[in-house]
């Protein structure tokens, strides 16, 4: 081996090292808490600055100051994480995606409090804690990896620790002490973040964004050991690290030269990138749906305060804006988020970049560099710039379409990172470009007043999007995507609608705020901003828009004038503080006279009570109180008694002195279907057929196949071999969405119920998305139901259970389905409740409809089923 090779090697053992002890942090602490630690990488730099502040301004020695950091002050913070952070949010079980946010929260706090204390600028006399020695360095590594690997696998403590990750309450029944499991993990993934800092503080910039950032980077190592395997972690690292040292030998030539040197140089950001984008999702399966809160409701004279203090500065202010004027900018990139997050239900990290190419590609545009294109004038560079960057929005949207909670988070910040690596890091793409106003707009004042235009656009904009069909549809997506799919919303399309008009918001903002301040600023698109970005909007109303408008106010008024760091301490506070109380914006929202819905729930409560919708009783126009002979027939004819007619004279209902014609049969089977997970036989080549107009039960016991054949009936489940045909045709590989659109609706077992609508909206969802698409159909299933009247404009959170199921079963019934599949449709409804479904099923069949129900209420089977079919081991076996 060449001298050269060998040196770059030991230097790539070093950089692999470093990355292998935050690998190791980060899975420990993933596997005792089910939390990945973004804010790894703040504590490794605030660790550096404590150890720097113990030996050089206190003037410890190095041994004493490097004791303390590593084994009291880099546990400390992690036990104090999980005392007063994440502990709250285990025991509360909130949304996975809080635990996110205060993660998030703590690094942003973590950031903003560093640069309180030591300033923004960097240091370069931080003490150089082990050797510069490679070897030595690897040594520790193999050496802790070893250790946790042994007491994870072949100790008591590691038993409890996995079951602790498993499932957290089932293991406390069990007697194991939870919290000091979770304690534990914190404690030592804190211990590998400061050891990973005080080592990599000595050779690279000590800065509050700088050192985070790296740490960030290298994040890749753990996302390629799934979370799970330290081995993996240590080799993947250090693989990373000796090919990265590598290739900086190559000295490419050519158009392509700055490209190659910068991937080289970022070998880690590459690695981050296919990891997250191209392996399965880490975390996919950790977000479970849970009920969202209704939308706020601004009161108008919130709107007229917010009007009257954006105009302020026109009023009272100078001639010299030039602090005011990047507050609507802001705003306008932040309205991009309550798009994608707060609508669309996404988790997106990598705004920045969006916002950052759009202020790019503006200057790039106007100074006549963009590649193919000519110089434009300013505001012809924005609008263009703006219609560049949506598309890019791609890059976010189609990870998710395969990708929820931490395994979305991740692609999102990956796709952040590279961008800002391989785009605004880099002098090809930047180097001697500047960015003025358009003339005319020279002033501050006159470019602060279109700014104004520009942010009351794009505030309508939003507002439309929330509203009509596709506001409907985003908030189903965003409540219960499962049961968006179910309802016949596009969900990929849908989400890929989000994220490219969240691009275009984003490269809007950008390009104004770029133009605002005459300057492309790297920095000021890094995805340290993107977090914070995020935490904010998330913390001061994600749904709301008058959230943005606070946030870009406060994040750019309380860095003004004053040292930097204050806004990003105060939204890290708040976006910790949200985990643990999850529900304060509500109560905040609601003392600032911020309304939820039409009715507040303890108003709920009561109408549901008075219109008899409560699972303890029926009145008024409940199913329960309706006589068999009387309601109405659902639209289209394939739903309803053959007794229910209104006279109309429609297609499909009695005519008068005529009889009902039949809907046209249609039959859903499965033929031969199989499906193997792993070494389990979940169907092994069942037989089902559904004919129209019958119930066909489907019993057995747990474990026996009926879910997985329900799912594979519905388009949720994709079998391994057979066919699943509807009228001959094979419609297998046909997604959930697009076999709703054939009239094949569904329930579910957990229901599937869009909180944040009404019950009316949530009806409506099916009647725009499903089969028959006709929103004429509302009406006479909320009446079939009992749902009408004043209950069906209360918000869906709140309502009782049998109340839901009849929700859910309209928003199903509204799309015309000739095939309906019922999932424990009994579940959590009283004996009352029980027969008013039970004569609705069979009113539906009656009216020529198929209907499948997995049930394990026998008394409800044996009432409605003409056709019972017994599951066992995958097979029917009767």
């Amino acid at each position: 081996m060449s001298s050269l090779t060998y040196d770059l090697t030991l230097a790539g053992l070093a950089v692999g090292s470093a990355a292998a002890l935050t690998g190791i942090g980060l899975i420990v602490t993933y596997r005792a808490t089910g939390v990945l630690n973004l804010a790894q990488g703040a504590i490794a730099m605030v660790c550096a600055y404590v150890l720097r502040e113990f030996a050089v301004e206190w003037g410890w020695p190095l041994p004493l100051a490097a004791a303390v950091t590593l084994l009291v002050v880099a546990p400390g913070i992690g036990l104090v994480l999980d005392r007063l952070v994440f502990r709250p949010i285990a025991v509360l079980d909130v949304d996975p995606a809080r635990a996110l946010v205060a993660s998030i929260g703590v690094f942003v706090l973590l950031v903003g409090g560093a640069a309180l204390l030591w300033g923004n600028g960097a240091r370069s006399d931080v003490p150089e804690l082990l050797p510069d020695d490679p070897w030595v360095q690897l040594g520790a590594v193999l050496l802790l990896a070893v250790l946790v690997t042994a007491v994870t696998r072949w100790t008591r403590f590691g038993r409890e620790l996995r079951a602790v990750v498993d499932n957290r309450p089932l293991a406390a029944l069990g007697g194991i002490d939870a919290d000091r499991v979770s304690a534990v993990g914190w404690a030592f993934g804190s211990f590998t973040a400061g050891l990973t800092g005080v080592l990599l503080a000595p050779y690279v910039r000590l800065d509050p964004y700088g050192l985070p950032l790296l740490v960030v980077e290298v994040i890749a190592v753990a996302v390629v050991a799934r979370m799970r395997s330290l081995a993996v972690a240590v080799a993947a690292a250090l693989a990373i690290g000796v090919a990265q040292a590598q290739l900086t030998r190559l000295h490419p030539s050519g158009w392509g030269e700055p490209l190659l040197q910068a991937v080289g140089a970022n070998l880690f950001v590459v690695a981050l990138l296919i990891a997250a984008l191209m392996l399965p999702g880490v975390g996919a399966q950790s977000t479970v749906a849970r009920a969202a809160a209704p939308a706020v409701r601004v009161p108008g004279v919130v709107w007229l305060v917010a009007g009257i203090l954006f105009l302020l500065p026109l009023g009272f202010a100078g001639t010299d804006l030039h602090t005011s004027i990047q507050v609507p900018a802001l705003a306008v990139i932040l309205l991009s988020l309550v798009v994608v997050t707060g609508r669309g239900g996404q988790i997106s990290l990598g705004q920045a970049a969006y916002a950052g190419l759009g202020a790019l590609f503006t200057a790039l545009l106007a100074a006549g560099r963009f590649p193919g294109l000519p110089a434009m004038p300013e505001l012809l560079a924005l609008v263009v710039a703006v219609l560049l960057v949506a598309p890019l929005g791609l890059l976010t949207g189609w990870p998710a379409i395969g990708r929820h909670g931490l395994a979305l988070a991740l692609a999102t910040l990956a796709v952040g990172v590279g961008v800002s690596r391989f785009v605004f890091a880099q002098p090809y793409a930047t180097a001697g470009l500047s960015l003025s106003r358009p003339t005319g707009l020279m002033s501050d004042r006159a470019y602060y007043v279109v700014e104004l235009a520009v942010l009351a656009c794009a505030l309508l904009a939003v507002a439309a999007l929330r509203r009509g069909r596709t506001g409907r549809a985003l908030a189903a997506l965003r409540d219960h995507e499962p049961g968006a799919s179910a309802a016949g919303v596009r969900v990929a399309s849908l989400k890929l609608l989000a994220f490219v008009l969240g691009a275009a918001l984003a490269a809007l903002g950008g390009g104004l705020l770029g133009m605002g301040v005459r300057a492309f600023d790297p920095e000021a698109y890094d995805p340290v901003r993107g977090l914070l970005w995020f935490a904010a909007v998330v913390v001061l109303g994600a749904d709301n828009l008058v959230g943005p408008l606070v946030a870009a106010a406060l994040l750019v008024g309380l860095d003004a004038g004053a040292r930097g760091g204050v806004a990003a301490a105060v939204i890290g506070i708040l976006a910790v503080l949200i985990g643990r109380f999850p529900d304060a914006p509500n109560r905040t929202f609601g003392r600032l006279g911020l309304t939820a819905s039409r009715h507040g729930h303890a108003h709920a409560t009561t109408l549901v009570a008075r219109t008899g919708t409560s699972s303890t009783g029926h009145r008024g126009r409940g199913p329960a109180a309706q006589p068999e002979g009387s309601g109405e027939a659902l639209p289209g004819g394939e739903a309803g008694s053959p007794e229910r007619g209104s006279g109309d004279g429609k297609p499909g209902r009695p005519a008068r002195g005529g009889a009902t014609r039949p809907p046209p049969a249609h039959t859903l089977a499965a033929r031969g279907v199989r499906l193997r997970y792993r070494d389990f036989t979940a169907l092994d080549g069942v037989d089902l057929v559904l004919p129209s107009g019958q119930v066909t039960a489907l019993i057995g016991a747990n474990g026996a196949g009926k879910t997985t054949l329900f799912n594979c009936l519905c388009g949720t489940l994709r079998p391994d071999r057979g066919r699943v045909e509807l009228d001959g045709v094979d419609i297998t590989r046909l997604a959930a969405h697009a076999r709703t659109r054939l009239g094949i609706a569904r329930t579910f077992q957990q229901l599937a119920v869009f909180a944040s609508l009404t019950v009316e909206e949530n009806v409506r969802i099916g009647a725009e998305q499903g089969h028959r698409q006709d929103p004429s159909a509302v009406g006479p299933v909320l009446r079939l139901l009992g749902l009408d009247g004043p209950v069906r404009d209360l918000p869906a959170a709140g309502l009782s259970t049998g109340a839901l199921r009849r929700v859910e079963l309209g928003r199903a019934l509204a799309g015309g389905p000739h095939t309906l599949l019922l999932d424990e449709p009994a579940a959590g409804l009283d004996a009352v409740e029980g027969e008013a479904l039970a004569r609705i099923l069979g009113a539906l069949a009656a009216d020529g409809m198929a209907v499948l129900v997995v049930e394990h209420d026998l008394d409800l089977v044996a009432r409605i089923a003409q056709t019972v079919h017994v599951m066992e081991a995958g097979r029917i076996v009767r």
